[in-house]
């Protein structure tokens, strides 16, 4: 609600609120000859006044910086907000006494976000990205966005100031920094909170009724795959690396780090196993955007603890997930993996939807071999055998698979793509797919976000579908299925069809073989396609969906189905 039209007693109590809570903390700032144009940080809500003396009708610029630290939904009762910045336009004249506020506006200044810069270079990167993440909140403004529409000598005042042209002003209808909402997601309305769920331990991994089966055992038994957060993050992957740090008979644990929590037991279970003089090698992406400052922490603790720690070229991001455990067994050294589609972060596991294979494939992990020694030394990849890695085989393995199909097509047999990503980016691919289209290859999409590829185009497109399911978790896998003339290939892994992805990062897919596990994956994908409840479909250039819809949605039935394993 907009505190004007607030009754007499709710206003009084928050004007109270605002004399006790708020008013303390803002800082006016006012431009004129003995105060400088304030620094505005990148992302900060602030509010630009006009201010006006009385006295000799003289106006001047302020600003007040929205406090981050206090809540941006301010309660009236019940389930009734105002704005901070709303609450704080209207005790304007506690802050400015004796002046006249003609006006005022929210605006926000975006930052570059970039870390180094061009040509830059140094002995040791942390060090660059840390002097880099310092220098960050002073970096170029990009961008000014404003509420409402701001009076054009103020607007080029700030755009002159910040040095942005007119093509770098965003004007909202709306509030500002709507992430800010998330607020709203702890308000506690029992009937718009989806019931608590407790993830499945697949069967593979739960063993006996004491659960005392070999974990190491089961997979090298069979290749299992694992559906977060369907199933239990901590009871397969954390356990996976766990295990290994404890198990006397593992030489060597090595992995890649992206994203993860500030409390990562995986990777405190890597510090552990170094202290057990296993050798431990952690690759850390220093640059993966807003988690550096916590990445860097990881990376000093990890190599303070004897792990050897290896970052990824500022070029060409490290954001393949992959795990291998080397064991000495009683048949000789043998290798487990997991690769998956998701970071090694317990908290998003949580939320976001993700695959990962265990295996013992002896090919996969002497892929994984050389991929791990290519990445913390200082020689050339052959082309791996089994695994797709990017910028080596990523994209041409793809395409070529692609165009398999087509000429499945062109001779009567069986041919079929069907793709679950996060993104549908590269013109290049998206080209081809466009061409498989008109060959008569059938194209089934999943894609979360953005996506290139216009179904239903006449001529050009009238065999793709794309279908975006947005549910209760963040759908975050990727799956690439091949129909293959009736033999089905199937990928899961780390990229999205994105140039950066293709050609610019580390990724992998591996791929799945047994056929019980192929079957799990085209029943995910089923039920993604066929999701009436919340997938939306895309038509040429517009998203759908049917509001009358019913049903459980795919994210509901597969709550249901699981364990899979």
């Amino acid at each position: 609600m907009r505190f004007g039209d607030l009754d007499t007693t709710s206003r009084e109590r928050l004007r109270e609120y605002f004399e006790q809570a708020i008013f303390p903390v803002l800082t006016p700032l006012v431009v004129d000859p003995s105060h400088p144009f304030p620094f505005i940080s990148g992302g900060s809500l602030s509010l630009g006044l006009n201010v006006r003396n009385p006295a000799s009708g003289q106006d001047r610029f302020a600003r007040i910086k929205v406090p981050q630290n206090r809540p941006r939904l301010v309660a009236i009762d019940g389930l009734q907000f105002v704005l901070l910045e709303d609450l704080i336009a209207a005790h304007l004249d506690l802050l400015f006494p004796g002046m006249e506020v003609t006006d005022w506006h929210a605006f926000r200044v975006i930052r570059s976000v970039e870390i180094g810069s061009p040509g830059e270079e140094s002995d040791d990167l942390l060090e660059l990205i840390e002097r880099e993440l310092r220098r960050r909140r002073l970096a170029d403004a990009v961008a000014l966005e404003i509420c409402g529409s701001l009076p054009p000598a103020r607007l080029e005042r700030l755009r002159e100031e910040l040095a942005l042209d007119e093509r770098d002003v965003y004007v909202s209808g709306g509030p500002l920094g709507l992430s800010d909402l998330m607020q709203l997601a702890s308000v506690g309305i029992p009937e718009l909170i989806d019931p608590p769920f407790t993830p499945a331990v697949p069967s593979a991994f739960a063993g006996a009724k004491d659960g005392t089966a070999p974990f190491f055992a089961a997979i090298g038994e069979h290749d299992i795959l694992v559906h977060h957060p369907y199933e239990s993050f901590d009871a397969t992957v954390v356990r996976f690396i766990d295990e290994a740090a404890d198990d006397p008979s593992v030489l060597a644990i090595k992995a890649t780090m992206y994203r993860t929590s500030p409390d990562s037991p995986i990777l405190e279970a890597l510090i552990d196993a170094a202290s057990r003089d296993k050798q431990v090698a952690v690759l850390v992406e220093l640059t993966a955007r807003f988690d550096e400052a916590n990445n860097i922490e990881w990376a000093r603790r990890l190599e303070s603890a004897g792990v050897h720690v290896a970052y990824g070229n500022p070029n060409q991001k490290i954001h393949a997930k992959c795990c291998l455990v080397v064991r000495e067994e009683v048949s000789g050294v043998t290798m487990y993996a997991h690769v998956g589609t998701g970071n090694y972060n317990s908290r998003t596991a949580r939320l976001y939807t993700d695959l990962g294979l265990f295996t013992a494939d002896p090919a996969i992990c002497a892929d994984l071999v050389q991929l791990f020694n290519h990445l913390t030394g200082y020689a050339e990849m052959n082309e791996p055998r089994e695994l797709l890695v990017a910028p080596i085989s990523l994209r041409g393995e793809l395409e070529r698979r692609v165009r398999r199909e087509m000429e499945h097509a062109r001779n009567g047999r069986p041919a079929h793509l069907t793709f679950k990503m996060n993104a549908l980016e590269d013109r290049e691919f998206t080209r081809l797919l466009y061409q498989a289209s008109m060959a008569g290859v059938k194209i089934d999409l999943v894609v979360r976000g953005i996506c290139r590829l216009r179904p239903g185009l006449p001529g050009l497109s009238e065999n793709a579908r794309v279908v975006s399911v947005v549910g209760r978790f963040l759908e975050h896998s990727r799956v690439y299925r091949f129909e293959n003339g009736g033999q089905p290939e199937h990928f899961i892994g780390s990229a999205d069809i994105m140039k950066r992805n293709l050609d610019e990062r580390i990724e992998a897919l591996v791929p799945i073989r047994a056929p019980e596990l192929q079957q799990q994956l085209d029943q995910l994908l089923e039920l993604l396609l066929e999701d009436e409840r919340q997938g939306w479909r895309l038509h040429d250039a517009t998203w759908t969906r049917d509001p009358a819809a019913d049903g459980d949605g795919a994210q509901a039935t597969l709550l249901a189905l699981a364990p899979f394993s």
